[in-house]
């Protein structure tokens, strides 16, 4: 894969939270939460892992490519890094993106679309994780929540698969809240970058055929978990 972009140690590993909230109004101001992927032949799911209560602060990230017709896992990277501040609701990003963006730098090819598991524009700032990996990778990408951090639905939620209902927050629509099978909790689903909420919603849904989440993110997942017990059975750790 070409060489990952320059980026400030600032958008990466903030001295303190005052300047990592203006790191995050600036960088959401970069992003395009509009358009549409193209194509899709590829889509990266991706998803970190750590140990609970872990005074090192390991973050165990992995990034799974798969073919955006089959749902097959074509390709695995991953990577661990020391998260550079202590966890704090709404500044998620700092603690994984910096291990996300070493997995994509093993990557061998760039996916037509990126789906995370979390926030994207639907954050206090307007820059949760998916949204902060977006910017900074300048790639399609979007967020698929199992919670919303903030706003709250529109109105009622058909039980259908597919019904949707805007997510809003202080009068404007910050994401989508989508069932993805019936009798099941829904997503929360919101732009990242370069991708629009219909755009966004849609890939989800597509990307969801049997389960609540997103075949792409539940790969993820289960890659996140595998690095991290792999990596705890090498180093004697339980």
């Amino acid at each position: 894969m070409p060489p990952l972009p320059p980026i400030p140690d600032a958008w990466l590993s903030p001295p303190d939270l005052t300047v990592a909230s203006t790191v995050q109004r600036d960088l959401a101001a970069r992003v395009t939460p509009e358009g549409a992927p193209g194509p899709l032949r590829t889509v990266a799911g991706v998803d970190v892992s750590s140990f609970p209560r872990d005074p090192a602060g390991r973050i165990f990230a992995a990034v799974v490519l798969l073919d955006a017709d089959t749902l097959r896992p074509l390709e695995t990277a991953t990577a661990m890094r020391i998260a550079p501040i202590p966890y704090v609701p709404g500044y998620l990003g700092f603690r994984e993106v910096p291990a996300l963006l070493a997995a994509f730098a093993e990557l061998s090819r760039w996916p037509d679309l990126i789906v995370v598991d979390g926030h994207g524009v639907s954050h206090p700032r307007g820059l949760g994780i998916a949204a902060h990996l977006g910017v900074l990778l300048d790639r399609p990408t979007l967020g698929c929540a199992k919670s919303i951090l903030v706003g709250a639905p529109a109105g009622p939620l058909a039980d259908a698969r597919g019904a949707t209902v805007p997510l809003v927050w202080k009068g404007r629509s910050i994401g989508t809240v989508l069932r993805t099978r019936p009798g099941v909790a829904p997503v929360y689903v919101s732009p990242g970058q370069r991708i629009g909420p219909e755009a966004a919603t849609a890939a989800v849904l597509r990307l969801a055929p049997r389960w609540r989440l997103p075949e792409p993110v539940r790969a993820a997942h289960a890659a996140a978990n595998a690095f991290r017990r792999d990596w705890a059975a090498a180093n004697g750790r339980q």
